[in-house]
């Protein structure tokens, strides 16, 4: 069956729930191997004071037993909210008592009817006929993607059965980007890994040694990011950037052209832009197909040497991955570009929705920059898309049964 899963809780309310179906019988999972994930997705320069005080640790309320998933029943997981309880009466499930002063001040100073351009806050309030703008907030809120970044990680371990692994790195932020020399090293580090995983483990140590979660071996662009956005905080503004995801391992044939809703690349970049403050998406060299002839373009076929797993080899990959809707065997690589967050210390202009007049938009604690966490939320969506391609492909109900199926079309694969 179709990998699924769906997301419940408020940015402010008492817990996150996942349920994720889908995943075989017996693979093997434990809470560290999501709960690196969240620590992951708290990290990163420019992060601000919710990561203070949450320290996300996944708690399992169905469908893993004794280390593994179990029986092919639905995985249950639950992140508490720590910031729940200075937010009982706000956010309390079961009406207040508003005659009490105490109660209603605390809903008076958590009521909302300036809305942030750059958010749902405006589009969703009227789309709902909120009657106080926080209706939208609490859902709408980037606290959601924890519970992305909990479903992908179980995506990543099932992914990681088969060989297939997820990562990404920064490649700028605002203005400042990563030198093309170092982008050109990074890419040589990762694709190395195809056949060299030391190569890939070493650009991995280096990106995540980093709290911009930039590949930058000599260290001189580090404490430069860092000051853009201390210099950025200072000014009440926020900063936006570009990540990019990548995913090695992958198989020929996931996804299909046979119809367009299943067409991996177009699930890939669907699962991207579903992601908060996601603007483009760019899989392999993105908009620069437009303007290079066919020839520097696709990727040109030859045979392989013995050494290979498959008969053949390509010496670019500027496709990123996929062909005609298919992924072909080659690592899928997507650009992600991060807009800036819509809370800004310095306020935006906008509009009341109670007194139908100009105003500043409302501020709630935020962030500066979020593009170094905002990699690890699109890791975890292409683990999603690409672990649902696997299960539409070799699914069996245990993973043994699937990994005997992979096992089999691999072996096919080097018949032909």
């Amino acid at each position: 069956m179709p990998l699924r899963f769906l997301t419940a809780g408020e940015s402010h309310g008492p817990e996150l729930n996942i349920i994720l179906e889908g995943i075989p019988a017996n693979m093997p999972l434990l809470a560290e191997d999501i709960n690196a994930d969240l620590r992951r997705r708290q990290g990163g320069y420019g992060r601000g004071g919710r990561m203070k005080i949450e320290k996300d640790q996944v708690i399992f309320t169905a469908g893993v037993r004794h280390g593994r998933t179990f029986g092919g029943a639905p995985i249950g997981l639950k992140l508490i909210n720590k910031d729940h309880q200075k937010w009982l009466n706000v956010m309390s499930a079961a009406p207040v008592d508003q005659k009490d002063p105490e109660v209603k001040a605390q809903l008076d100073e958590k009521y909302i009817s300036k809305v942030r351009p750059g958010h749902a806050d405006f589009a969703g309030a009227l789309k709902y006929d909120a009657p106080d703008v926080r209706d939208i907030l609490e859902r709408s809120s980037a606290r959601e993607t924890t519970s992305r970044v909990a479903a992908g990680a179980v995506c990543k371990k099932f992914l990681s059965e088969f060989g297939i692994e997820i990562f990404s790195h920064v490649l700028r932020i605002g203005e400042i980007e990563v030198d093309s020399s170092v982008i050109a090293s990074a890419s040589v580090a990762w694709r190395e890994a195809i056949q060299c995983k030391d190569a890939f483990a070493k650009f991995k140590d280096q990106v995540e040694s980093s709290e911009l979660r930039i590949y930058n071996p000599s260290g001189e662009l580090e404490q430069k990011f860092k000051d853009y956005i201390d210099e950025t905080r200072n000014q009440g503004d926020t900063l936006g950037g570009l990540v990019e995801v990548f995913a090695l391992g992958v198989p020929i044939g996931l996804g299909t052209h046979v119809q367009w809703d299943r067409r991996i690349d177009g699930l890939i970049a669907q699962a991207m832009m579903s992601t908060h403050t996601v603007k483009s998406v760019e899989i392999g060299i993105g908009d620069e197909v437009a303007e290079l002839p066919g020839s520097k373009v696709h990727d040109q076929i030859y045979r392989a040497d013995d050494k290979s797993p498959l008969a053949y080899e390509r010496h670019t990959n500027n496709l990123g991955g996929t062909e005609g809707g298919m992924t072909n065997g080659m690592p899928i690589t997507c650009k992600v570009g991060v807009k800036p967050i819509p809370t800004l210390i310095s306020k935006l202009d906008s509009i009341d929705l109670d007194t139908k007049s100009n105003a500043e938009s409302h501020f709630e604690r935020s962030d500066i920059c979020v593009v170094p966490a905002a990699g690890v939320v699109l890791e975890a969506m292409m683990a999603i898309v690409l672990a649902s391609a696997v299960l539409e492909k070799f699914g069996g109900d245990s993973i043994e049964e699937t990994k005997r199926n992979y096992k089999a079309y691999l072996e096919s694969l080097k018949q032909r």
